[in-house]
């Protein structure tokens, strides 16, 4: 049997961060092989660790990556279940390796991947929590017209991408990422026709039914409804909100002749039905 040595387990530790004693005979079961050692470290903590899936996973990252040639964006929603562990090197950087993994796969929601597997695994394995993806996303371009941009807020419990077509600059793109995540409200669709039909549905019912207990009569409330609810849609559409970094102007003033296409702003923890 080879000589295990204390570099090799130091080795392994530092690439699995599990105690040295857990490393070194995984080695000596290897025979001293580095890659059949991680394997069966990771094969036995995932057994431990299924039995822990039902721990809830409510701390985490998001992590967003952009393909060079603008040809697709991504974004994960990746937890722990503390956010000591959340802010873990490792994790953080495996939540970056499970977003730019997305770029390879079709548009659209995204439920596993090898890349995705292994990181989970490995973090789960290291930190002894439940560590799990709650949603993956990617976005697709238009061929040779799509910019795309990004914001990932310091805390990285927030993120967003901004889909964009025409001239507009890289710190455009970056700052419209930052008036999604920092508006209040918080925009829910680009223009009015974005808006969700039951979002708009439920605002004109609850409008409806305050002008008519004021005892108005239908015409007069029908154009009241009809202003609150311009003055709904000028709050919550992105490009009719005035721009956080400029009050005095719009989102739309400083987007220019370029048409943003869409954005997904995702944060932590938050609902997804």
């Amino acid at each position: 049997m080879p000589e295990i040595t204390a570099k090799d387990v130091m080795k392994l530790r530092n690439k699995t961060g599990l105690a040295m004693m857990a490393c070194k005979r995984a080695l000596e079961e290897a025979q001293g092989d580095f890659d059949v050692a991680e394997d069966l470290l990771r094969k036995q903590l995932k057994g431990k660790m299924e039995s822990r899936t039902d721990r809830a996973a409510g701390e985490g990252c998001i992590a967003v990556a952009i393909a060079p040639d603008n040809s697709g964006a991504a974004i994960v929603e990746f937890r722990a279940e503390t956010d000591f562990t959340a802010k873990n090197e490792r994790f953080v950087q495996g939540a970056a390796e499970m977003a730019q993994s997305l770029l390879a796969h079709p548009a659209g929601d995204i439920s596993s991947n090898d890349t995705m597997t292994r990181v989970v695994d490995d973090l789960r394995a290291s930190t002894g929590e439940n560590c799990s993806v709650a949603r993956a996303h990617k976005l697709a371009g238009s061929s040779g017209k799509t910019r795309f941009g990004s914001y990932v807020h310091h805390d990285r419990k927030t993120g967003v991408i901004v889909q964009a077509e025409g001239d507009i600059s890289d710190e455009t793109l970056k700052q419209l990422g930052m008036h999604v995540t920092a508006a209040v409200p918080r925009p829910l669709g680009v223009t009015a026709d974005d808006i969700p039909a039951a979002v708009v549905e439920k605002e004109r019912k609850f409008r409806i039914e305050q002008a008519m207990e004021s005892g108005k009569p239908q015409e007069i409330a029908e154009k009241i409804v009809e202003g609150g609810m311009r003055k709904f849609f000028s709050e919550i559409a992105l490009l009719e909100q005035p721009f956080i970094m400029d009050p005095a102007k719009t989102v739309k003033d400083i987007v220019g002749a370029a048409t943003i296409v869409g954005f997904v702003r995702w944060q932590v923890g938050e609902s997804t039905s």
